[in-house]
């Protein structure tokens, strides 16, 4: 088993062990172990088909990189996460898609630059090609989460 990570982890660190277990026993293990809101949300934007994301993600999402240390002048994906509605189709209808985009771009700038790039890629629905995650992992080991339905 790898080494434990401190309680305060990113989710970029979170992901990272997980994509490193060797075994899927292990992969649920570790997921159920660092389980919270943000982890959840960021794995159901990723994996649930229903969800689409009324944002241009594809290309290069013009924002200007957080290059603060780790640890310093950063906000968290894991306490952000009651935000990600406004980022997807049934979310806040009253917000005008300019608006939207300033919000987004402004999560983006404030979170580190690895996790910035993990939302861009869980939105793209594209965790896959940088993490070793599948839905099926997921599934399992949060089999609470209801797929589908969403938006």
């Amino acid at each position: 088993m790898a080494k434990k990570l401190p309680n305060d982890a990113l989710l970029t660190e979170i992901f990272q062990q997980v994509s490193s277990a060797k075994t899927k026993k292990e992969k649920i293990s570790l997921l159920q172990q660092y389980n919270n809101g943000g982890l959840r949300s960021v794995l159901i934007i990723n994996f649930d088909e229903s969800l689409e994301c009324l944002l241009p993600v594809d290309g290069d999402v013009p924002f200007k990189r957080n290059e603060a240390p780790i640890g310093t002048e950063h906000s968290r994906l894991d306490h952000e996460f009651r935000k990600f509605y406004l980022y997807f189709k049934g979310g806040d209808t009253s917000l005008s898609g300019m608006k939207r985009e300033q919000n987004f771009i402004q999560l983006l700038e404030g979170l580190t630059e690895q996790e910035a790039d993990l939302f861009i890629l869980c939105c793209r629905k594209d965790l896959q090609s940088k993490y070793r995650i599948t839905k099926q992992v997921v599934a399992e080991a949060f089999p609470q989460i209801e797929w589908g339905n969403r938006g």
